[in-house]
Parts: C-alpha cells; structure tokens; sequence
C-alpha cells in the first residue's frame, strides 16, 4: 500500500514512512492511494474477533512493510483488558431504543484519545527501535489528545514529546493530567493564544523541511495518518456489536480526525447510513455541511466553551475529506486550503455539484449544541438512563437525536469521563462526577510547564535547547 498527499506531491510512501513524517511535504495530508474494500462475508467473518484481533485485520490492509507477526503482536500488546478496564475494548450501552453510547473513554487518559494513542506509541517505539533511530514528537492539543500522547510515550525508547496547549483554555483535570508528569521526555508548552495558534505553530514547524529532517520532527496529532487508521477500528467493532445490518454514527467533532475515521470506514464498505457531526459553538463544521461554506474563525472569534476539547476553528482532518469530495483533485484541494484560505479565511463549494452530492455520497449531517443544550442533555440522560456523561459526549447526543430515523439505530461515540469536566457537571447535576483512584489530587501534584508566546520560532528555539 501507498501513501500521497492531498496537495498533489508526486511521491508515493509506504506506511512506516508516513508514521515518522507527519505532514507530507507539500503541507498536504497522506491518505492511501485507495480504501481497501470490506464485503458482507468479511464481515461475518470479523464478528466474534477480539479487539486486538479486529484491529489487527484491518490495520493489514494498510500496512504491509511490518511483518504479519509483529503487527499483530503490537495490537495484542495494545488492545488489554489489562489497559482499557473491559474485554470488549470499546462496549455499546443502550440508552433508548434506536440509540447507543459506544464507551471509548476507559483507557489510561479517560478520553477516547487513548484507543489510537496507546497503538502510536507501540508503533513508533517498534519502528525507531528497527531503525535504531529518535523522534521529536510535536503536537497541539485542545484536551485530550496532550495527556492521551503523553501517557502513551512517556518512558518510551527514542521519543521525546513536545506538546503545545493553549493557556489556561483546558479544565483544570485536563491541565492537571498532562502538567504533573515529570519524565525526561516528556516537554509541556502552554502557549498564549487559542488551539488553532498551537496547531498553527505544529504545521509551521512541519513545513519547515530542513529543521524537520535534522531534528526528526514527527507528530501525534490526528494529521499522522496512523492515528486516524486506528481510530477506523471502532467503527467497526460497533457496527458488529449492535448486530443490525446498517447503523449511524454520530461524532463530537471539532478537528475532524474522529469522523474523519468514520468517513475511511465508510468508504471501505462498513454499511454506515448517516455520519453526523456534533459541534459546539464553534461550528466552522456545521456550517459547512449546511451551507458549502468553509469559514475559519480568528482567535478572537473561537469561543471559550463548557465542551474545550472542541473549541476549534480550522479542522486539519478536514482536508483528508474535501480531497475525496474533489475526486482527490491535488491542485484543488492544494488551493482550496493554501491560497484561498490564506488569502480570505473561507471557501465556498456551495455550487459545486459535488458538494451537492456530498449527503448522498458520502453520508454527512450535521448540527450544533450550546452550553444550555449540554445542561438539558446531560440532566435528561441521567435522569433517564442514570448515566453520567461529559460535555462533548452531550454534545453528540443532542444532535443525535435530532438525526433519529427509525429502523436505524444511532451509535453516539463517547469522547471523555465526566470527571474532566466537574465543573459543568455540578452545574447539571448538582453533584460532583466519580473520579477514578488513580486520579485522586491530581490538580495539587507539582506542574511542569512552559509558557510560550505563539511563535513557531520561538518552539523551534526550545527543541534545540531539549534535545
């Protein structure tokens, strides 16, 4: 199988290149040169594999330069009981007929972050080892994704972490999760903008070629390909799970990385109906999917929300999709996302037949919840089902029942434990959330932080002086 860049660049790369890499470099996104396709026998044949198993099947048809025998020994390794607290990995919860909560928040980090970041981890701590090679690890996190990586490389051969957040936008358990790690390799900056400066400073750095290959600059964010495949995995060990012979999901979505894996699924066959995408008041998504118009938002205009994780306005996943909606048109989708969003912060395919297919397609809904949607949704759920849930997983469940369609049952991917975010949770519940052993006065542990102006340069400055 190989790899190419959703900008065009005429190089063709095999997977353990791509882990490595990151961005392409054109500033593009890798996607394979074709989704692999899954028939209804094959999926007969998957349904009573293990995690592990499961994972192993499919990651194969993307990756064919690890031996058969070490990939599935890395899924193995990866996919425990011992590591996720449940046989089933990722187990489906009925909530009402016609609707599903599939739990992806039992992992080391309580986030869903952690199904593909514990696999990352095994990943490059095997390729680097093979190749007797180390890794600068950069990444920007709105949440999750900074403890999920963390906790999934810290103490790892030949990986250091590098990992950007933005100041003071995290819930106190979030902050608190990734700051009070003390291992050498593991590096926290608290930068002094919004998520999207963080990102922004990511892909600078990327771009920058020449820094890249001499300090070997690689990524976790979901713009690393390998992460979003893992993430592929869920949708269908909930298809398979809930037994019916179509299902729908709906996805809490702020970067695209989540749906986006949705959307790979689609495509290789997993009769999937409807991919809804939830957003929260930062809904550059939604509008798209409504209007055609892509729309980033300035810092100043990227709202400060009960649902963090999510305060995003320019979607780097989102690209993986546009460049199918194109009939993966490298020149397109290179202008589209460079020149035009440079140039204006927006594009408009609202009169493009493509996009006009593209609920038909490929499958897309969306819509929006608020803070006040999150407080009814997450009382009415606890009053109803006497299950808790945060304020992303809300999110997804507000819209979903918005997108409801009888005979198709609606699988709600659950983002995080409440537990990150008390504070909204006491709001709605007037109680507080249970908090896991381990986590016990975690936000009064030492902190190991940074602080940083948003500034590419100044980042590329702190990995020299750290490596």
């Amino acid at each position: 199988m190989n790899y190419l860049s959703t900008r065009g660049h005429p190089d063709r790369k095999r997977f353990c290149e791509i882990l490595l890499e990151g961005l392409a470099p054109d500033g593009g996104l890798y996607l394979p040169e074709f989704y692999p396709q899954v028939d209804a026998a094959t999926l007969e044949k998957w349904r009573g594999l293990a995690y592990a198993d499961l994972a192993f099947e499919i990651l194969s048809l993307y990756i064919d330069d690890i031996p058969a025998a070490d990939l599935r020994a890395i899924c193995r390794k990866t996919y425990t009981r011992e590591v996720f607290g449940t046989p089933e990995i990722v187990p489906l919860k009925k909530l009402e007929d016609g609707l599903y909560l599939q739990a992806l928040s039992n992992g080391p980090t309580l986030a869903f972050k952690d199904m593909a970041m514990q696999l990352l981890g095994n990943l490059f701590e095997y390729e680097l080892a093979r190749r007797a090679e180390q890794l600068n690890i950069l990444g920007a996190t709105s949440g999750d994704t900074g403890s999920a990586a963390e906790y999934a490389m810290r103490g790892k051969q030949g990986v250091r972490v590098f990992m950007l957040s933005p100041l003071g936008r995290m819930s106190p358990f979030q902050q608190a999760q990734m700051f009070s790690l003390q291992d050498a390799n593991i590096h926290n900056i608290a930068v002094k903008g919004v998520f999207d400066d963080c990102q922004d400073m990511v892909k600078a750095v990327s771009n920058d070629l020449p820094f890249k290959r001499e300090y070997k600059v690689g990524t976790v964010n979901s713009i690393n390909w390998a992460r979003l495949l893992a993430q592929v995995v869920y949708y269908f060990s909930g298809y398979l799970q809930s037994g019916a012979s179509r299902v729908s999901f709906t996805v809490p979505s702020g970067n695209f990385g989540n749906v986006c894996a949705g959307h790979v699924a689609r495509m290789m066959g997993l009769p999937i109906d409807k991919l809804v995408v939830a957003t929260n008041e930062n809904d550059v998504l939604d509008e798209f999917f409504r209007t055609g118009v892509y729309r980033v938002r300035g810092s100043a205009d990227t709202h400060e929300t009960s649902s963090p994780s999510m305060d995003i306005s320019k979607a780097s996943n989102f690209e993986r999709f546009v460049f199918d909606l194109l009939g993966r048109d490298g020149a397109r989708t290179q202008d589209l996302f460079g020149a035009q969003l440079s140039q204006t912060g927006r594009f408009d395919l609202s009169a493009d037949p493509l996009f006009q297919q593209a609920a038909s397609r490929y499958g897309f809904a969306s819509g929006k919840s608020t803070h006040s949607d999150r407080l009814a949704t997450i009382a009415h759920t606890y009053q109803q089902q006497g299950v808790m849930v945060d304020t992303h997983t809300a999110d997804g469940l507000k819209v979903a029942h918005e997108n409801l369609q009888a005979g198709t049952p609606m699988l709600v991917l659950e983002t995080a434990l409440p537990i990150k975010f008390a504070a909204t949770i006491v709001q709605a519940l007037g109680i507080e959330p249970p908090r896991p052993p381990q986590f016990e006065g975690i936000e009064d542990l030492p902190k190991r932080v940074t602080e940083m102006a948003a500034d590419a340069k100044a980042i590329q400055h702190y990995i020299r002086a750290h490596c």
